[in-house]
């Protein structure tokens, strides 16, 4: 591949960045993110697209890639200024069907014959497409109107921009919601698309799933006759009070919706509080009725079974994620992960129709694992890596899969499902070499601590690069999101760990309590907890470090997002002394705020036990009593507050309202507000702004 200078239009690979051994933001924005994944039916050939950044032109285009799987030697199909995405093989693994610009193509595997595949609606853009296995039907996914919360206005006010609000969710993630995904079934042939159905015809629910769900909640059977679908079907409150979604059965032929997850009888409760969902559950428990979340459904290659992505209780967002296989000839649901105590993640069927595999977090890394109808579990992957399930060869021995790391973006791998371990996996692609082959990074090292109350943690450290163990090192102490959301080998490009290491810094990564991967005892005990033991975990994380002689207790700084930034907001207050420097990113400062802005209520309504007026419930009165706003007259240390203004789960005025606070006392403050940003950042300039702030802030009182 060429490499493209920064004034070219079209968007590239660019190795122009590296100026020295050291990451840089820049450098880090030059690497490929490789994206989706297909194999062709023979398993010869796997497709997929990598995404490419310019800074300048602060823009990013998706190719599609064709992969010769037994020489490893990998083309550019397309050139377009347009992004490509979605390729999957069709026609006897002859053509390849994606998307560009919101529109259905065809190519040849060569390359030759690009095509645009009409559809009836060419003005409508396509967010996403599952064709059948009898490659005759074809689901399409398109934005249809929602006025579920907001009304349309009148016809005579075009311009108007005001709008009229009746219910809640009207604002989910990072935008206004007046339209959602539906899923559009039509006939497909190479010449062209028919007329389309949709599926959730009149119905006012989202099939994906906002704001993260795609193509994978819905999957076809094997004969091409039904197709399954995920959707939570409620609206306003009830919908940003629970996490009920279900599978649904859709026959083409009679158009009938069956629902698998609950039992014929079950009613919807009137009230939206989640005991109303466990309490009906409790009745059903014969028929395994199931109130969390249930999603990413896959037939077996027999079209015996359908498994889903289950988990048990109502308004638990971060329940465990079990593996559920329902049998068709007697609806009874069989959950074959239980000896795995983490969430499994993704998963595909073996060919045997008799055993799946998935990928789940345990110890901090994400490995491969084996299950069958009788629960009995075998790992497949062993190593510092995160592993991620895209699916099985035709030769029913190799599995198809991502690998990443604390030093390694994701890379595309081939599994042998008998092999050993520890040397069963192949590197297919090698997309970014070029920057590991010129960069030092830092050592990853695991390093296990005693917390207060006597428990085992696991803390990751990572080291600057050309570490000199005579030298001191300023040490940051990494607050973890979620807030259950793992400690593992994740490659971020924001939270980019080898950058922090590259500028300098050691940093301190602990599993505190509420993490994944350690048992449901460990998980559990954040919630309704914010403020205790977890924050004395992630003190005893760095009190632990700070007895190496190269770490420099008088330059220590906690820095963390989501909730991580509560984290930081919280430990401003707490601190003792420690930290000479705190960032905090979509942090959580106000709860009590927090609990009337957020958009997804079922998360203060199961972490912090209801609303802060909720005088009768004293957990939930413990909670907001030790919210970090309330501790504001303990704040001494030099705080960065950063937000984006879009970020709808935890609003912008708390950041906002933390940066005047401590402006107020007189404590030094800087204020980093995104506009066009959500929870993430996702702009390349934004993110170049947001690392030069960051370390910015960081050199300024830690060097």
């Amino acid at each position: 591949m060429t490499t493209v200078n920064a004034a070219a239009e079209v968007i590239g690979r660019n190795t122009s960045v590296i100026k020295s051994d050291l990451m840089t933001p820049e450098v880090l924005w030059a690497m490929g993110r490789i994206g989706a994944v297909n194999a062709s039916a023979d398993g010869s050939k796997i497709v997929y697209n990598v995404t490419y950044y310019s800074v300048p032109q602060d823009k990013s285009r998706s190719v599609l890639y064709l992969m010769d799987v037994r020489t490893c030697r990998s083309t550019q199909l397309t050139d377009d200024t347009n992004s490509e995405s979605g390729a999957v093989f069709f026609d006897g693994d002859r053509q390849l069907l994606f998307l560009c610009g919101g529109k259905l193509f065809a190519v040849n595997v060569d390359g030759s014959n690009r095509r645009e595949i009409a559809t009836g609606k060419a003005d409508e853009d396509i967010d996403e497409f599952l064709l059948s296995p009898d490659e005759k039907k074809i689901v399409l996914i398109r934005q249809v109107e929602s006025t579920s919360s907001i009304q349309k206005n009148p016809d005579d006010l075009p311009k108007s921009t005001g709008m009229v609000i009746n219910d809640m969710m009207y604002k989910h993630w990072d935008h206004f919601v007046k339209t959602i995904p539906h899923p559009f079934v039509a006939d497909f042939s190479a010449a062209g698309v028919g007329e389309e159905t949709d599926v959730l015809e009149g119905e006012p629910y989202e099939c994906p799933m906002l704001p993260f769900g795609g193509v994978e909640e819905l999957s076809w059977s094997p004969d091409s006759k039904s197709l399954a679908y995920t959707c939570r079907k409620k609206v306003g409150k009830a919908y940003s009070m629970s996490t009920d979604s279900d599978i649904f059965l859709y026959e083409l032929a009679t158009r009938k919706t069956t629902n698998l997850c609950k039992p014929e009888g079950w009613v919807e409760p009137e009230t939206d509080d989640t005991r109303s969902y466990e309490d009906q559950a409790i009745n059903h428990l014969s028929e395994d009725c199931s109130v969390g979340y249930d999603q990413d459904p896959q037939f077996s290659p027999d079209g015996k079974y359908i498994a889903w992505l289950s988990m048990e209780r109502a308004g638990y967002e971060a329940d465990r994620m079990r593996l559920c296989v329902y049998d068709f000839a007697t609806g009874k649901k069989n959950y074959v992960s239980e000896a795995f105590q983490s969430n499994v993640d993704t998963y595909c069927w073996d060919s045997s129709s008799q055993s799946l595999y998935f990928a789940g977090s345990w110890r901090g890394t994400e490995q491969v694992y084996s299950t069958n109808f009788k629960g009995e579990l075998r790992q497949l992957s062993k190593g510092d890596f995160d592993c991620s399930v895209q699916g099985l060869l035709s030769d029913g021995r190799q599995l198809l899969i991502k690998r990443h790391s604390m030093s390694q973006a994701d890379e595309i791998y081939l599994l042998d499902i008998k092999g050993k371990p520890e040397k069963n996996i192949t590197q297919l692609t090698h997309e970014n070499s070029y920057f590991y082959d010129n960069l030092t990074l830092g050592e990853v090292k695991e390093r296990w601590v005693t917390t207060t109350d006597g428990k085992q943690m696991l803390c990751f450290v990572v080291y600057p690069p050309h570490f000199d163990p005579n030298k001191k090192y300023p040490t940051l102490l990494i607050c973890e999101g979620g807030p259950q959301s793992p400690v593992g080998q994740g490659w971020s490009y924001r939270w980019n760990f080898q950058l922090m290491a590259a500028q300098g810094y050691i940093t301190v990564h602990p599993a505190r309590r509420g993490v994944p991967g350690f048992g449901m005892e460990w998980l559990e005990e954040i919630s309704g907890d914010y403020a205790g033991q977890c924050m004395q975990d992630l003190l005893s994380g760095i009190d632990d470090m700070c007895k190496e002689p190269y770490v420099d207790t008088n330059r220590l700084g906690c820095v963390g997002a989501s909730f991580g930034g509560y984290s930081v907001y919280w430990l401003a207050g707490h601190h003792e002394g420690r930290f000479k420097a705190f960032i905090s990113h979509d942090g959580i400062y106000n709860e009590g705020q927090q609990y009337v802005e957020t958009d997804e209520l079922w998360f203060p309504n199961w972490d912090l036990k209801g609303a802060p007026w909720r005088k009768d419930v004293p957990d939930a009165q413990r909670v907001y009593s030790d919210s970090p706003h309330l501790s504001v007259d303990k704040w001494d240390t030099p705080i960065l507050c950063i937000h984006g203004m879009k970020d709808y789960r935890i609003m912008f005025t708390q950041a906002e309202s933390a940066f005047q606070a401590a402006k107020m006392r007189g404590i030094p403050a800087q204020l980093l507000l995104l506009p066009d940003e959500n929870h993430w950042v996702l702009h390349p300039q934004n993110a170049i702004l947001w690392q030069r702030t960051f370390f910015g802030w960081l050199d300024r009182w830690l060097k």
